[in-house]
């Protein structure tokens, strides 16, 4: 563990981010305080579990030595493992932009109303995610299917190690189940894709021409009565060089969705420049096949027999009505740890 977990470097970085927090001007900038707070609470927590495991084993060692009963002994050692654990994982989020929050995207493979209707239950499994572990997220923009069920979806998801955790999403997802849109009853294979994108901040050098830009405008299809939309404030943004598509519609200003949409263009461009400069990055996007069978990272089977599959780690769940209300914890953690 120790080879793995620098206690060390972590407190050199907890007495830095300390100094910080007490310089005068800290707040003058709320987000980025609460950042770094987050982070610095985050160091000590670990710090925390590694001092207790260490001080918990040398007792239960020097314990050993005066006693012949083990039942005390094996029931403090259960504890320890399950400290161990919590900390394991925070090794596993060790990456460097494992702590940032994240854009997710989900988009239909073919297959039309079918397809479109799993990216939504796809969607739906995040959001309770998010509701299950505490994370804040906010719709960026929403594309509904022509039927039902979803085009596109993209949500920006805040907290410390969001992308850390969702980073394990990106790739196919495969439904296997009888269609509610088939009159015949019939078994319906459909698949969707999540890419997940880091928030990078302050290390962002884009500089993005004019010319290099299509943006066009359109009518948002937010709710409807009293608070619709009817200007055209939504905005879809093309970098022309990379084929780059952003779109946002969650604000009621075209202006402030512009800006919004600005920023997640250099979120993605950052990202690929990152890939095409270094190897590591290629970890952070993934590359994405054909939305199709075979090329699936994960398969959901509702029928005709009940199973979550994950074909990285090989976790199984039976299950899947769980694992679509949220419940994908243990499943991205067998993800990370088998990486």
């Amino acid at each position: 563990m120790g080879g793995l977990f620098d206690v060390e470097a972590k407190r050199t970085e907890i007495e830095r981010l300390t100094k910080e927090t007490e310089e005068s001007d800290f707040w003058e900038d709320v987000n980025k305080a609460n950042s770094i707070c987050s982070l610095l609470n985050s160091l000590k927590k670990e710090v925390e579990v590694y001092n207790t495991i260490k001080i918990n084993l040398q007792d239960d060692y020097d314990f050993l030595e005066i006693v012949d009963n083990f039942e005390d002994i094996n029931n403090d050692l259960n504890k320890q493992e399950k400290l161990i654990t919590e900390l394991e994982f925070r090794v596993l989020l060790s990456d460097e932009y494992d702590k940032l929050n994240c854009y997710l995207e989900i988009h239909p493979g073919a297959g039309g109303t079918e397809s479109c209707d799993w990216a939504s239950m796809l969607a739906r499994m995040y959001i309770r995610f998010c509701d299950i572990e505490g994370f804040k997220y906010s719709v960026v923009d929403e594309q509904k299917g022509e039927e039902a069920g979803l085009k596109s979806i993209t949500i920006f998801i805040e907290g410390l190690y969001a992308y850390g955790y969702l980073k394990a999403e990106k790739g196919v997802h495969r439904l296997v189940r009888i269609s509610p849109f088939d009159s015949n009853k019939r078994r319906h294979t459909s698949f969707a894709s999540v890419s997940v994108t880091p928030e990078f901040k302050d290390e962002i050098n884009i500089d993005i021409k004019e010319s290099d830009l299509k943006i066009d405008v359109y009518h948002s299809s937010g709710a409807g009565g009293q608070s619709v939309n009817t200007s055209n404030s939504a905005v879809r943004i093309t970098h022309l060089p990379t084929k780059t598509v952003v779109t946002c519609q969650n604000e009621r200003s075209q202006l402030k969705n512009k800006e919004l949409a600005l920023k997640m263009l250099k979120n993605k461009l950052y990202q690929i420049e990152l890939e095409t400069h270094a190897e590591k990055a290629n970890e952070l996007k993934g590359e994405i096949s054909n939305i199709n069978f075979g090329s699936q990272i994960r398969s959901y089977v509702l029928e005709p027999y009940k199973l979550v599959k994950d074909n990285r780690s090989n976790y199984e769940s039976t299950s899947p009505d769980k694992i679509l209300d949220g419940n994908i914890k243990d499943m991205i953690e067998s993800v990370l740890k088998s990486k």
